[in-house]
């Protein structure tokens, strides 16, 4: 085809997808303002004119699909698809905002200058520049909430065409997903957003278990939708015979999910039972309240079908700190399993949708401070005492992004809400810093508990203080909320600055009696050698406690004699043993050979134990989907993807994510753990060992058994070459009568 066929289908194409942008402005609740549209498209397509994307089409096709999300996913209007289009018109171009505010006005302008510095991802190069972008993430958040809006529907997007990335790209864009942006919107409501971001990021970080997990769901399907119908079909019957407008539909779960289900419950797929939810949407009569006439629904249905006594939420009385509300409740069908029912009306519907980002579009600037209003309050308040380290600050952020929240009384009994697993010390210092400081225990429900109390939903708390009484550094284990842990944080980073000059001091006088202040650098430098310690403040820090002795400081920053002979010894220097790892392959640049590190990593029995380390955190074995990390003394580090650990340094340091892949040869053998559930009869043990140890010729490292009301559960730690041995044991232990469970643990 001729290039000048392709650019004619390129045009079609890029107006065809502005034209459905318009069509769905068109067809929401906005004021019509499409010329502004069509300006900022037309300008946008001129700014990126001649660029392509790593999918080979044209650039001007990714602005375009995050202003259709913006729209159609979280509903926002005409200023925030302006600023999609031009989202990174300031960052790949030469135009500047003051051009943007020019043609397009303030508003505008603002939202494309907050995205313009958050670009590039949660992270930067360096440590100081990550906390930096990060603050100003929370920043423009905190002034704008479409930034970060936009910024999300920005990831969508990229998240949905990741399959273009190189693999190592693809890990460290998933961690980063995973991280933070999927609880980011989590925490502003976008439900099915959050749900997408999940499952894309599993998708890319364990490909293998993505697609053997989907294509059992999909075999599953036809059978999962043939039981929807036959559960709804009574509920529709009754819910038309009251009068009410609705729909019934199904809500099958995510691979991400199924998957998490699988791991905390070590249960394979057809253990998972609750794939299938039903939702029910009415339009509520305007005459009666939307809660009265949820529970009436609810009412209704539970008279078809017994409810679960322990599985009904309230989010209508008191709604999510998201803005969340509906009724669920568990019921048990008619082939004898349980499903889960939510019931929401229409606006509940929207809310829970498009998130409180549904709220902010309405606001009218009235004194009603909403629960958006109040997360936005708190980030500004995190801003004023920011963690040094970028990583501590992300962490401190994300603490209750993914909380599940509780309602807790103060002893006037006004209600506060705090996220699940929140303790009477983090009560404290949500009410004020200073209370959290004094604290010395608190009285729930008139009975005394201490600090590190687990509050629970409807207790009623008073906090105790004392003048006398001072944080300990103990205290930090016992918070939960990001609040009380940058508070104490800070406090802590405070009374280290007074004992680090104090350590300085000390130092300095050991130099000067020693005469070697001309010296120091170097002095410093063999010092902290000694003590295996990173950085100087560290090492004042040790000195000033007096964890590190005076006089024993001083033995070891005198010079010592070197020995005469040490010249006659031959030095040699070790090359990197990972040079041969990651090797160099030669690819054609502009007809010119050009150099270009392979990041994948062959894991062999020679190599594994030398020039890589298993992770002690995950234990992963030949067979599991791993990565590589390079550590700062250069050893690279083998984990599982799915290692918690794994998923921190993917999102914070990607640039030392590598793609790794097994090639063992069933010459060595690993670690790894089985769980196993049955009924305890007599010999069943000797049938289990016998699979192992004849059957299978594989040595148990460790053995541990429990039996209590019939029932026994063990625990055996084996050699095994690699997971596809695992799983072949695991089968056929469960092939024995009294076998309820056998499941690999992992970590």
């Amino acid at each position: 085809m001729a290039d000048s066929d392709i650019k004619l289908q390129e045009e079609e194409l890029v107006e065809q997808e502005f034209q459905s942008l318009l069509n769905d402005y068109r067809q929401s609740i906005h004021r019509q303002k499409t010329e502004i549209i069509t300006k900022a498209f037309h300008f946008a397509k001129q700014a990126h004119k001649g660029v392509r994307r790593r999918s080979g089409e044209p650039y001007i096709m990714h602005p375009l699909a995050v202003a259709r999300i913006v729209i159609r996913e979280i509903g926002l209007g005409s200023t925030s698809i302006c600023a999609a289009l031009l989202h990174d018109v300031v960052e790949d171009t030469d135009y500047t905002v003051e051009d943007i505010e020019n043609l397009f006005g303030p508003k505008v302008a603002s939202i494309v200058d907050g995205l313009t510095k958050i670009s590039g991802g949660v992270f930067g190069a360096q440590a100081s520049e990550q906390a930096e972008n990060f603050r100003k993430l929370l920043l423009t958040m905190s002034e704008d909430i479409r930034v970060i809006l936009i910024k999300i529907a920005d990831r969508l997007h990229n998240m949905r065409t990741l399959e273009f990335q190189p693999v190592d790209k693809q890990y460290k864009i998933a961690g980063e997903t995973q991280y933070i942006y999927a609880p980011l919107a989590h925490r502003l409501g976008l439900f099915n957003i959050k749900t997408e971001l999940e499952n894309l990021s599993f998708k890319y970080e364990h490909p293998e278990t993505y697609a053997e997990i989907e294509k059992k769901l999909m075999l599953s399907r036809d059978e999962q939708m043939a039981a929807f119908e036959e559960f709804a079909e009574p509920i529709r019957q009754k819910l038309t015979d009251m009068g009410y407008e609705f729909t019934i539909s199904a809500r099958i779960k995510t691979v991400y999910s199924i998957w998490r289900k699988m791991q905390a419950k070590n249960i394979p797929f057809e253990d998972v039972y609750d794939l299938l939810a039903a939702r029910i949407i009415f339009e509520p009569n305007p005459d009666m309240s939307e809660k009265d006439q949820c529970w009436m629904i609810y009412s209704a249905l539970t008279r078809i079908y017994k409810p679960h006594p322990e599985r009904i939420r309230d989010w209508i009385s008191t709604p999510k700190a998201n803005g969340y509300e509906a009724l669920h409740v568990t019921v048990m069908g008619q082939n004898g399993q349980w499903v889960e029912v939510q019931i929401r009306t229409q606006r509940m519907h929207e809310i829970a949708e498009k998130g409180l980002a549904a709220h902010w579009k309405y606001k009218t600037g009235v004194a009603d401070e909403t629960e958006l209003d109040k997360w936005l309050r708190q980030i500004k308040d995190m801003l004023e005492h920011p963690e040094p380290s970028a990583i501590d600050f992300l962490d401190t952020f994300k603490l209750n992004l993914f909380a599940s929240e509780i309602f807790v009384f103060t002893p006037t009994g006004e209600i506060k809400t705090m996220p699940q697993g929140a303790t009477a010390l983090d009560f404290a210092f949500m009410l004020h810093t200073e209370l959290g400081l004094k604290c010395i225990g608190a009285k729930v429900n008139h009975k005394l508990e201490p600090l590190t109390y687990a509050l629970k939903g409807g207790d009623q708390v008073e906090i105790l203080t004392s003048q006398n009484q001072v944080p300990q550094d103990e205290w930090l284990s016992y918070v939960t909320t990001a609040k009380a842990k940058s508070t104490l944080k800070n406090y802590f980073r405070s009374e280290d600055r007074k004992y680090i000059r104090k350590g300085e001091d000390i130092y300095a006088s050991i130099l000067k009696r020693l005469n070697l202040m001309e010296q120091q650098e170097a002095v410093l430098h063999r010092t902290m050698r000694y003590y295996n310690i990173q950085q100087p403040r560290q090492l004042m820090l040790q000195i000033g406690r007096e964890l590190i002795k005076a006089d024993e400081l001083e033995k070891v920053v005198q010079p010592k004699q070197k020995s005469r002979w040490r010249r006659f010894i031959p030095f040699i220097s070790s090359e990197d043993p990972h040079d041969n790892d990651t090797q160099e392959t030669i690819q054609q640049e502009n007809g010119q050979p050009a150099k270009q590190k392979k990041t994948q990593l062959i894991l062999t029995e020679e190599n594994l134990g030398n020039a890589y380390h298993i992770a002690p955190c995950c234990h992963p074995i030949p067979g599991d989907e791993v990565l590589g990390y390079r550590e700062k003394d250069g050893s690279i580090t083998i984990h599982k993807r799915n290692c918690k650990t794994a998923d921190f340094l993917k999102s914070s340091d990607g640039k030392n994510i590598y793609s790794a892949i097994w090639e063992t040869h069933r010459q060595n053998t690993f670690i790894d753990t089985i769980e196993l559930r049955g009924i305890d009869r007599v010999g069943i043990i000797i049938k289990v060992l016998n699979i192992i140890s004849q059957d299978f010729k594989i040595n148990i490292h460790d053995l541990h058994i429990t039996a209590e009301g019939g029932i026994f559960n063990g625990r055996i730690q084996m050699y095994v070459y690699d997971t596809a041995e695992l799983q072949q044991l695991c089968e056929a232990i469960r092939k024995i009568q009294e076998i309820q469970s056998v499941q690999r643990i992992t970590t």
